[in-house]
């Protein structure tokens, strides 16, 4: 028998999920997504008709449509998208291309699927709310129109395929402004004393008051205390407590996945999607920290049965986020006594945190005890030690979780157990080290701290976090990597057995992991937007949109006012950037003149990054020669002088059986070239000073490299090993080998031929489908 109804969501897997749980009344089916949205080669936004959208529909999308429209035939649709403004808007386009009334069409919406939400949803639909579908529309259309007038600016002023985004390039706006606090900063160095003192023969450590300023100071300050005695000067003992923290939001989700698990924004919300589709978790775009009754209960029946009584203590947090909505609840998992799911590690990986945030969240608080000891210097000196130690007296929720911190510019302190100590008691001086230490710069942002700054100023929403950090990083406005540790050296002073020594020794320092930062294209862009588009980059500009969106959602605001009030002055700043001269931004330098050629040398931005160009190329037959610019430089900073040096490239070292040996700089570094063979030269040797030796060196070793990927080699076909296994390689055709051959080293040409055969032809990306 057919099902009466048909269950409409937006991902297959959501389906599939949603399907075991309804019954045979219902069959589910996917729109995969946005069916119809504007146009992808014009604008699509009638401006002088009240800026009326034009939707089309995505090609691939026709398909899915008339699939759905022939199974909607004789049946009660309902539409089941997610319940954000984004799932909104889905469902209303599918109402639209299905020719449904919006108006009756049953809307369903549940924050997590289980039988008992989808079955409260059917008891309790509703219709499109068509003031969350006007709220998507506004920030699609807002967001439509600043790409379109605003990028083609950046394309006559600096540079062809520039693109700028009201929310993108305020984002790296955030990531800029950093990197110029980190360059201005002064860094200064004082001398942290630390000292390590037994008492009953237990050791301790503890820290000098204050911090001497220079070396000598550090030094004179130990030849005091050689002689001196130390006792117990106080004792004091605060009992403290600590709270957990709050069940995940989106944001807070992507910050601890970030530091715990090392996911990137974007991997975060694609694990928790499918943790969500399979469901395991509750809708994972939230700002809500509210956990149901249901939920609480759960987790206390959880915590009573692994801990027992003593470690529950219920609690509702309150949502600080501008536009948070309390209706909706925290990310946690559906089920709370199901501690671990299988399937892929890194989704087990993330359930296992999410589970450990949510049941934390309603354990007892912890107890601990904070000891503070002054420890009194018998001679002249105005200073004493401080020793500082706590001790955990009732573990509560730091039993299962405790939340990570990635604030590095705070000075770890480890904590300590101190032994027990009275007033007056003598200690005896085992070791004092006093090193130098300087003040460091902010810390550049990881992607997960950037989310956390953009929801503090109240720029973006959960759902655009990951597109926005990942939009940024495509358009290589900001790239996200490691930098190595630089060395410097520091003064250390230490007094032991009654000795006093100072020396010198090598520290790393500035080491980044994962951290952002903007490139030279990301520094112009933005230079350029604030200086010609300041509202577009101004942070409480942005917020403020951010605000009139939610006004448009609870019903407050008319979107196309916002976007008429928006839009009037946005247009006159583009009309008036006619008159910026390409010439007067930072994306071109005159460097000086070559002088074996008389032309002009410029620093300037090309389509892959910062470059140099020689020559103006006023004629065909004149064409100017391009090089890029080291990563070590910028187009500010690098001079005629460096660049003249690389324009000496390509530099010939000599010929080698018959073909010449040369050194280029390509994309990707400084590089050796003999025929047809290349080799990358290594960071520690430098590409105007290589000789022919050391050039051979490293293309031998890279023919070695390379032979021994080679199994055997017949002709065009050949049995290589990979970093993904062997395979066979036919020409430029990489060919898989079936799981079914026991052994692949064994591979025969013939046997190869077969599966060369066998294999399926690949399309190229560019060919036409039909």
């Amino acid at each position: 028998m057919a099902a009466k109804n048909l269950v409409i969501v937006e991902s297959p897997a959501k389906a599939k999920t949603i399907e075991k749980f309804l019954g045979k009344d219902f069959s589910v089916r996917s729109s995969y997504g946005h069916i119809r949205d504007l146009p992808s080669k014009e604008m699509g936004v009638a401006i002088d008709n009240n800026f009326e959208p034009t939707y089309t529909i995505n090609d691939d999308k026709r398909r899915v449509i008339s699939d759905l429209k022939k199974e909607a035939k004789g049946k009660e649709v309902w539409l089941a998208s997610d319940e954000d403004r984004e799932g909104e808007a889905i469902a209303w386009h599918v109402c639209i291309a299905l020719d449904l009334d919006t108006k009756k069409t049953k809307r369903i919406v549940f924050h997590e699927i289980t039988k008992n939400a989808l079955e409260s949803a059917v008891k309790n639909p509703r219709t499109i709310d068509e003031n969350l579908v006007n709220a998507q529309q506004a920030r699609r259309v807002l967001d439509r129109l600043v790409g379109y007038e605003l990028s083609p600016v950046l394309w006559k002023k600096i540079q062809k395929g520039l693109s700028a985004g009201r929310v993108q390039s305020v984002a790296v706006r955030i990531i800029v402004d950093r990197e110029r606090e980190i360059e201005s900063f002064e860094s200064k160095s004082d001398f942290r004393v630390l000292a390590d003192f037994s008492a009953d023969k237990k050791n301790f450590s503890a820290e000098l008051s204050t911090r001497p300023k220079k070396g000598v100071d550090a030094e004179a300050f130990m030849n005091d205390i050689k002689s001196a005695d130390f006792s117990v000067q106080s004792v004091e003992k605060k009992p403290g407590k600590k709270s957990p923290a709050a069940p995940f939001t989106t944001s807070t989700l992507q910050q601890e996945a970030s530091r715990k698990l090392g996911f990137s924004v974007r991997q975060t919300m694609t694990v928790a999607q499918r943790l969500y589709e399979s469901g395991a978790i509750t809708y994972m775009r939230t700002d809500s920290v509210n956990l149901s009754r249901t939920a609480i209960g759960q987790a206390t029946k959880v915590i009573e049965s692994e801990w027992g009584k003593k470690y529950v203590e219920t609690r509702q947090y309150k949502t600080k986020s501008k536009g948070a909505q309390e209706a909706h609840e925290a990310i946690r998992p559906t089920n709370f006594g199901k501690q671990s799911v299988s399937g892929e590690r890194n989704e087990m990986r993330l359930y296992e945190l999410i589970w450990k945030r949510a049941i934390a969240s309603q354990m007892a608080t912890a107890e601990i005890e904070k000891t503070t000891v002054h420890i009194d210097i018998s001679t002249t000196r105005d200073e004493n030690f401080i020793a500082m130690g706590e001790v955990v007296t009732f573990d509560g929720f730091l039993t299962l979780y405790q939340e990570s911190n990635d604030d590095e510019s705070v000075e770890k302190k480890e904590s300590q157990s101190l032994p027990a100590l009275k007033k007056g008691e003598k200690l005896s001086l085992q070791k004092a080290t006093a090193k130098e230490t300087f003040s460091r710069p902010p810390t550049r942002y990881t992607e997960a701290s950037l989310v956390k700054k953009l929801e503090e100023m109240g720029i973006g929403r959960p759902s655009t976090y990951a597109p926005t950090i990942a939009t940024i990083q495509d358009r290589q406005y900001i790239e996200k990597t490691d930098r190595e540790p630089m060395q410097r050296t520091v003064q250390c002073v230490t007094l032991e057995k009654n000795s006093v020594t100072s020396e010198l020794i090598n520290e790393n320092f500035g080491a980044e992991k994962s951290k952002l930062f903007p490139t030279e294209t990301g520094v112009i862009v933005n230079d350029f937007l604030i200086e010609h588009f300041q509202d577009i980059l101004d942070y409480k500009f942005t917020a403020n949109v951010e605000e009139k969106f939610d006004a448009i959602e609870a019903g407050e605001k008319k979107w196309q006012k916002v976007i008429a009030d928006f839009y009037a002055p946005f247009h006159t700043t583009i009309e008036k950037s006619a008159d910026i001269k390409k010439a007067d931004t930072s994306a071109i330098r005159e460097l000086g003149t070559d002088p074996a050629t008389g032309e002009k040398i410029f620093a300037r931005l090309g389509r892959f990054g910062p470059m140099l160009q020689l020559g103006e190329g006023k004629t065909k037959e004149d064409k100017p020669k391009f090089t890029s610019i080291p990563k070590d430089e910028t187009i500010a900073s690098i001079t005629l002088e460096k660049a003249l040096a690389l324009f000496a490239f390509p530099r010939n070292l000599g010929a080698e059986k018959g073909e010449d040996i040369t050194v280029n700089l390509g994309r990707f570094g400084p590089y050796v070239k003999h025929g047809k063979v290349n080799a990358s030269i290594p960071k520690d040797m430098s590409p105007t000073d290589i000789t022919k030796a050391q050039a051979l060196q490293l293309l031998a070793d890279r023919e070695r490299t390379a032979s021994q990927k080679i199994i055997w080699e017949e002709g065009e076909i050949s049995l290589r090993r990979g970093p993904f296994g062997i395979y066979i390689k036919n020409g430029t055709q990489n060919v898989r080998i079936p799981k079914t051959v026991e052994d692949p080293e064994k591979l025969t040409l013939k046997e190869a031929q077969e599966i060369i055969a066998k294999a399926p032809e690949k399309k190229s990306r560019f060919q036409k489908k039909k």
